[in-house]
């Protein structure tokens, strides 16, 4: 029975993922939701960025505090370790949906592209940003990253395997196709104003050092095998090779 609830649970939370995943496209890009970057509750600049300061504060300490190992250890005293991925994804999306609900819209215009051919570009961009980020997922296992093989092994009573080091496709282009494609999202804009440039560059900083603790953990899983990765791919520039690796 308690396998059973840890899947229902697991699929659950899946499907408030997907829900939370297609709302944050349209957040973005301001398309469909009725609160988006720039459409919401009218405040002044001082109190909307210190609420969106804040709104985006609480998902980078949730984000990164429960995907540390040391806090996986300790919180699966509480849980399950079947529904621990699940739990992860549950309240990532619940820290987003506090985000798009309580979000101040700052509408000053940092940029604003006129051209056809370039708002055409930004919205390919756009477009292209979150299939890449989709796409990643799957090269890597979306179930796994989603917590749904977990509660499927668990409700067939299978042990969950080693996790396996693997660098498919797009992995030996860069190491993070993920966080590229959602920085392109977000920075694809044919109108920047200064609540999206806000938003853009607070997930860009918050990306670059969770990439510094997310390799820091994945060096101490594979060792060498991750260390020697870092060397022969580049961290978000899809280039050849790195400048280091070309030295004698």
């Amino acid at each position: 029975m308690m396998r059973l609830l840890a899947l229902i649970y697991g699929l659950l939370c899946y499907a408030i993922f997907l829900g939370t995943f297609l709302y944050a496209i349209g957040f973005v890009g301001n398309l469909y939701v009725p609160r988006s970057i720039d459409i919401g509750p009218d405040a002044g600049w001082q109190a909307a960025l210190a609420i969106n300061l804040v709104l985006l504060g609480v998902f980078a300490v949730q984000h990164s505090l429960m995907a540390r190992p040391f806090f996986k250890r300790w919180w699966t005293r509480i849980v399950p370790g079947a529904i621990e991925r699940s739990t992860f994804v549950l309240f990532a999306n619940f820290a987003l949906i506090l985000l798009f609900w309580q979000w101040r819209p700052m509408l000053s215009t940092v940029w604003a592209i006129d051209h056809p051919a370039g708002i055409l570009a930004m919205q390919l961009l756009f477009w292209a940003g979150w299939l890449l980020v989709l796409v990643s997922t799957f090269l890597i296992s979306h179930a796994e990253l989603f917590g749904l093989r977990q509660v499927w092994l668990n409700f067939r009573a299978r042990p969950f395997p080693d996790p396996v080091f693997k660098t498919p496709f797009l992995y030996g282009l860069v190491r993070h196709p993920i966080y590229l494609g959602f920085i392109i999202a977000f920075w694809a804009t044919p109108v920047m104003t200064f609540g999206h440039l806000l938003f853009a560059g607070a997930t860009t900083l918050y990306t670059l050092i969770a990439i510094q603790l997310e390799e820091r953990d994945l060096i101490r899983m594979f060792g060498d095998s991750y260390r020697n990765y870092r060397k022969r791919v580049s961290m978000l520039a899809p280039v050849p090779r790195r400048a280091r690796d070309k030295q004698p």
